[in-house]
């Protein structure tokens, strides 16, 4: 059954349109405000808060104030909190992911499954909270005793991206609580609802005031930059465009700021001669239509053996020409719109080169006549070497085929870009895929599989997509630092 309007304002309703600066939700200091545009139809949700650098610095003086007495909070209350926090948006996830459609785009069904996804950073994080442990050893001469301790970096500022609302709040925020780290959270101005949302379940669940807080605005560079500057601030995690990415980490050098970057990519998905063609399909759509292809882990340059290039290109084909773009909320909606119309054009400016430099569309091609920023699912073959579309982050419902011979032939190709976030290799050989896994400059692999995101993983990349993990055991210690503590031998008399 379709979503009701009713049901949709009955929702908008309990979305905090303010700020959030210690502990209160508040109106921007020079009043401003900015609308949330559906995607889908080009309307506008909610009427937001548009904060100012003056409200980003009350925010960071929050943080800062609050820094102290949550970095004393016993370990088990911290991991408490984030189970609370677990428990409550489990509870509200049709909540979830029907804002996060609403604001975002993608189909119910697979809002559903971000809400999943999200929530376990809670979880796994919650039990990670009194596992940060340190050692006591003794010298190799003997003369001094080696504490080593862990301790919150301190503030932090988030900034997330607009492509997955919740997943990537909860990816930084709940390691950032387990670690006992304040927070400053900028929110993607095209999707921040459902970070309002998430940030009103962590009040109830018991966060204290200005551990966390919240600042939207139209004017990013406006509002974190005086934040990177101010000494007070320890710590910066981005996800986002390379591009943004770099000039993050040229300020945050000023005051030598712990940095985590999780920025693009252009993942290749190699289907080997040995492979099961099904299951490389069922991989492909997985890889490639995850958020409409709108994610940095998405499969953008389909490389497949010659001796079944055909016979891939024509089942994926198929699959997507199943897929039936309409709002999210639609019953049969299976595949959303972009993000924007800015988004949908660049998509349909790498399509258009890559044809005009010689590919076959073989499904789709191009934008959807009518409200909304839809495109097509779209399949290219015979892709020319050195198309823009094989260079760039395609961000979009469009699979480029091209073909190799050989395995040296397949690792040069995958390894022809200046990011390294994830690959995708299909094959049965188990031995060739650790042996093209360890050839390959990526940060994370799928071998034989479509999807690779996973709370108890680290999640990042390598080269120009990146340093630093989010998830695992490894993603707590991003927000921790080693403190040493020299002791006199207590022996010596």
């Amino acid at each position: 059954m379709a979503v009701t309007t009713q049901r949709e304002q009955e929702l908008l309703a309990q979305v905090p349109t303010g700020l959030l600066i210690d502990g209160h939700w508040r109106d921007a200091s020079t009043g401003k405000t900015f609308d949330i545009e559906d995607p889908a139809t080009g309307e506008t949700l909610l009427t937001i808060a548009d904060a100012s650098p003056e409200d980003g610095m009350a925010a960071l003086d929050a943080a800062a104030a609050a820094q102290e007495s949550w970095a004393r909070t016993a370990p088990r209350e911290r991991g408490e909190i984030l189970r609370r926090a677990f428990d409550l948006v489990t509870a509200r996830a049709e909540d979830f992911a029907l804002l996060m459609t609403m604001e975002m785009g993608k189909p119910l069904a697979e809002a559903r499954g971000e809400v999943t996804y999200g929530a376990e950073f809670l979880r796994w994080f919650s039990e990670e909270a009194v596992r940060t442990t340190g050692r006591y050893s003794t010298s190799p001469d003997g003369k001094t005793r080696i504490l080593v301790n862990k301790k919150p970096v301190g503030p932090c500022l988030l900034i997330t991206p607009w492509n997955f609302p919740l997943a990537m709040a909860t990816r930084k925020i709940a390691p950032a609580i387990a670690a006992g780290c304040t927070m400053v959270l900028k929110p993607a101005n095209l999707t921040p609802l459902t970070s309002s949302l998430f940030a009103a379940v962590l009040e109830e669940a018991g966060l204290p005031k200005g551990v966390l807080n919240v600042v939207h605005t139209s004017d990013a560079q406006g509002v974190t930059g005086p934040l990177i500057e101010d000494p007070r601030l320890r710590k910066l995690s981005f996800t986002g465009s390379t591009p943004v990415g770099r000039n993050l980490l040229a300020a945050a050098a000023k005051n030598v700021l712990r940095t985590s970057m999780e920025l693009g990519g252009n993942a290749p998905f190699v289907v080997f001669e040995d492979a099961d063609v099904d299951a490389a399909v069922a991989g492909a759509m997985l890889a490639k239509l995850r958020n409409m292809g709108e994610a940095c882990t998405a499969a953008n340059r389909f490389i497949i053996h010659s001796s079944v290039a055909g016979e891939f290109a024509e089942k994926f084909a198929a699959k997507m020409k199943t897929l039936q773009t309409a709002r999210g909320t639609e019953d049969h909606s299976t595949l959303g719109p972009l993000i924007d119309e800015k988004s949908r054009t660049k998509v349909h400016e790498l399509v258009t080169a890559a044809v005009d430099d010689g590919a076959t569309v073989v499904v789709g091609g191009s934008a959807v006549e009518g409200p909304g920023y839809f495109y097509q699912a779209t399949v290219l073959t015979d892709v020319a070497p050195g198309s823009r579309i094989l260079q760039e982050e395609i961000f979009g419902p469009v699979a480029p085929i091209i073909t190799f011979e050989s395995e040296d032939d397949a690792v040069r190709l995958a390894n022809d870009t200046e990011y390294g976030l994830v690959a995708y290799v299909f094959t049965r050989d188990l031995n060739r895929g650790l042996r093209i896994g360890e050839r390959l400059d990526v940060g994370m692999l799928g071998l034989n599989a479509g999807v690779v995101s996973n709370a108890a993983a680290p999640f990042g990349g390598v080269k120009q997509s990146g340093l630093g993990r989010e998830g695992g055991s490894e993603g707590i210690e991003e927000y921790l630092y080693t403190q040493y503590v020299g002791i006199a031998d207590p022996t010596a008399s």
